[in-house]
């Protein structure tokens, strides 16, 4: 069936309005972190992996993180083995991890890597523990002033960038599963993958982090609000902090790490919108929070605290 004139104008209307966000943007790194949550619909992933492909052929360079939250809480009912959270974070006993492991790295990353080579020779699947690209020791969060044991939970030490970066060279999209590797015991770890993105974003001196999920942002006042603060800085985001709900903690501490770290923007997006990656970055309907660094001191003002 032919498209309709009117379809078609609206299509050129809309690369045309791309164009100088393209030329801006050209050669620039972009992290992707797709969560477990965001990836049920099967219409939805597939979308997101024609964006993804769309952002390399247009010249930048995505990096993608994935979860599998939804998937890992499937295979653990289905193994009888108890889900747990703590601050935030999935408490991972031994059986659990190597369940982690082989979900995000044997189950979900392999859907992606195929969806997104569907449009091209592209994707490239790995995890942190691949040439050593993340290092974990393991995390003792603090709850009500004491460290808690999360098991097999890991906080990242070290970024290797060296395999992305040739990747990255050569055209390739790097898709990671959150894992790593303890320099001191080599055990293995389950590393938050909003952390992980964070930490990616900010070694490999990305434009930006965009970090989807199953919510349409940052709200005001939750749980009494559900209206979604568009835009803050790293400073008003660290007075926020104390008052987030567990499951936004890691992913706006990610987002203050990555935009402290010298990313340009960090962004919280609702991935349940179709073509969300793209709405955001290219239009000026993108739904979301985004969290940009502190504006520099005035200069005559630091010239008088001087």
């Amino acid at each position: 069936m032919t498209p309709s004139p009117h379809s078609a104008l609206a299509k050129a209307r809309s690369i045309s309005e791309a164009l100088p966000w393209l030329a801006r943007h050209q050669g620039r790194t972009v992290v992707i972190k797709l969560g477990g949550h965001a990836m049920v619909d099967a219409e939805l992933t597939a979308a997101f992996a024609r964006d993804v492909a769309f952002l390399r052929y247009a010249g930048l360079r995505p990096v993608v993180v994935h979860g599998g939250g939804p998937q890992i809480d499937r295979e653990l009912e289905h193994r009888g083995l108890e889900r747990e959270f703590r601050a935030g974070l999935r408490v991972t006993s031994p059986p659990a991890m190597n369940i982690v492991r082989m979900v995000l790295a044997g189950q979900v990353q392999r859907e992606l890597v195929g969806l997104i080579n569907s449009h091209g020779p592209l994707a490239v699947g790995m995890t942190g523990e691949d040439a050593d690209t993340l290092t974990a020791t393991r995390l003792m969060p603090w709850i009500d002033g004491e460290p808690v044991d999360v098991g097999r939970v890991g906080s990242i030490t070290r970024v290797d960038t060296a395999v992305l970066e040739t990747l990255l060279d050569t055209g390739r999209i790097p898709v990671i599963s959150s894992v790593a590797r303890s320099a001191e015991d080599r055990d293995v770890y389950n590393i938050n993958a909003d952390t992980a993105a964070a930490a990616l974003a900010t070694a490999l001196g990305a434009e930006a982090l965009v970090i989807l999920t199953d919510v349409a942002g940052l709200y005001a006042g939750w749980p009494h609000s559900e209206e979604v603060i568009q835009r803050l800085t790293a400073g008003e985001l660290e007075k926020l902090l104390p008052e987030l709900s567990d499951g936004m903690v890691p992913k706006m501490t990610g987002c203050l790490h990555a935009v402290r770290g010298g990313v340009g923007a960090a962004r919280v997006i609702d991935g349940r919108i179709p073509h969300a990656v793209l709405l955001e970055m290219f239009t000026e309907d993108g739904a979301g929070t985004v969290i940009v660094p502190d504006p520099d001191p005035d200069p005559d003002e630091t010239e008088v605290l001087a």
